[in-house]
């Protein structure tokens, strides 16, 4: 018997048509009501069966996961519209972001995933990535229940995987994610000044 590891690997990139443009790959699938459609966001750089009409996977992603394919989703995300090369996102990420701008709903509704969720940022007030990224886990069903606790019972509590199978967010997911907030709060900052 194969043991076959399942995945979940998403990559943000700026434009992921560019990136597609300069890299052999295969669009993956979702069948639908009987009908093979294009997959969103998934690709496989391998091999896989490929439908004549459509040049993308000929098997549901799901299906091909069962099977052993390897799938990457990589989504457009738009908070790297202003970072100009590798050099300037680096700088962003070593910027230690204003947490104040945090405490202003117009700044919170221009940021990445809390753009809906200013009542949970301004009272839990994150003041590290750690903390952003355990808000981002709170706005999520299964730990929705932390948002009025204090930071020792959320750090206690935020990154144990529930066990009734409850949406949530895991901690690799949220501290990538967290950091590019910040990187968008300190553009946000650099354009303010």
């Amino acid at each position: 018997m194969v043991n076959i590891a399942k995945t979940d690997i998403d990559i943000d990139v700026k434009n992921r048509d560019v990136l597609l443009e300069k890299l052999k790959h295969i669009p993956a699938s979702i069948i639908q009501d009987g009908v093979i459609k294009k997959h969103n966001t998934g690709v496989y750089f391998t091999d896989i069966p490929v439908h004549p009409f459509t040049n993308s996977a000929n098997i549901n992603y799901k299906e091909a996961e069962d099977r052993g394919y390897f799938k990457l989703d990589l989504l457009n995300v738009g908070v790297y519209d202003k970072v100009k090369n590798e050099k300037h996102l680096q700088e962003l990420i070593d910027q230690e972001p204003d947490w104040k701008l945090l405490e202003h709903r117009e700044i919170v509704e221009q940021l990445f995933h809390i753009h809906n969720h200013f009542d949970i940022v301004n009272t839990l007030k994150p003041k590290s990535v750690e903390q952003l990224a355990a808000v981002l886990a709170i706005i999520r069903p299964a730990k929705r229940y932390l948002a009025k606790q204090n930071w020792n019972e959320i750090e206690s509590n935020v990154w144990k995987k529930p066990t009734d199978g409850t949406y949530y967010f895991k901690k690799s997911h949220a501290i990538g994610y967290a950091l590019a907030i910040c990187v968008q709060m300190n553009i946000l900052s650099n354009v303010i000044v």
